[in-house]
């Protein structure tokens, strides 16, 4: 995102909050209702280009761009979400990707608020990981998710019969959201609103693979190092594949640490070429 953008997304992030805030113990219900009708926005104006123009043109004026959010959205969403939309589309934005792609993050993070008023933050950020991994872990999954031929009914109704009792009514939503938005692979872009959940408390998440199974103790451990190194507290997820012969490789977000057997290895190699 350019600076423009950064700025746009900054300003209506603190309206969102704003309007959140104000709720007071009703901020869950509400927080969840801004969260599913912001991704309904974002959905509209994904299906109606000369809207999504209308709404991000530069050369327009502002007024009229808010002006014309409240005649589309006024009466059909709820005033915290029309606050929020009418303050995006008043703003500079650098493309109007960056607005759509905005509007769904602030949905995902209205979400998120709401799962963390009813203490479900921890629970949703580890099903939205562990789904991740469930769908790496299966091609067959992972295509019918990514198949951009398939009806999203179809995937909708996938993934209702995959998640309904086994997660979060918040997590559903976010896996629902992020597959029927998907842009590469469906495993990444749900690790992608994991993380983002990690990160709505500050923390970062350490991916952790391993040639054999990692105790408490190493994880803690390993846990304590890695907050040390980024200053944060760290979550750690673990996997294990004996391919990596001995040792893990640690990845947090772009940073990759491998210290496994085979990275050595295939290090040797490429130094004996």
């Amino acid at each position: 995102m350019y600076a423009a953008s950064r700025e746009a997304l900054a300003a209506t992030r603190a309206t969102l909050r704003s309007s959140l805030d104000a709720s007071g113990s009703d901020v869950a219900p509400l927080a969840g209702a801004v969260g599913s009708e912001l991704f309904a926005v974002v959905d509209l104006l994904d299906k109606q280009r000369p809207l999504r123009v209308a709404l991000s043109d530069p050369s327009t004026d502002p007024t009229g761009r808010a002006r014309l959010a409240d005649a589309v959205f006024g009466g059909k969403v709820s005033a915290a979400t029309l606050a929020t939309v009418s303050r995006a589309v008043s703003r500079q934005w650098s493309s109007n990707r960056d607005l759509l792609d905005s509007l769904e993050r602030l949905g995902r993070e209205a979400l998120l608020k709401s799962a963390e008023a009813q203490y479900q933050l921890d629970s949703v950020e580890d099903e939205l990981f562990r789904f991740s991994r469930i769908v790496a872990a299966n091609p067959e999954l992972e295509q019918a998710l990514s198949n951009r031929t398939s009806e999203p009914a179809a995937k909708q109704d996938l993934l209702r019969r995959l998640l309904y009792g086994k997660v979060t009514a918040v997590t559903e939503a976010l896996v629902q959201q992020a597959i029927g938005r998907l842009r590469g692979a469906p495993a990444d872009a749900l690790e992608d609103v994991s993380r983002l959940a990690a990160e709505s408390r500050d923390r970062a998440v350490a991916v952790v693979t391993s040639a054999s199974e990692l105790t408490e103790g190493q994880r803690s451990r390993l846990a304590q190092t890695l907050e040390r190194i980024y200053g944060k507290p760290v979550i750690v997820h673990a996997e294990v594949d004996p391919e990596l012969i001995s040792g893990l490789v640690v990845r947090v977000g772009d940073e990759v640490i491998d210290g496994s057997g085979a990275g050595r290895l295939a290090q040797l190699r490429r130094n004996l070429r």
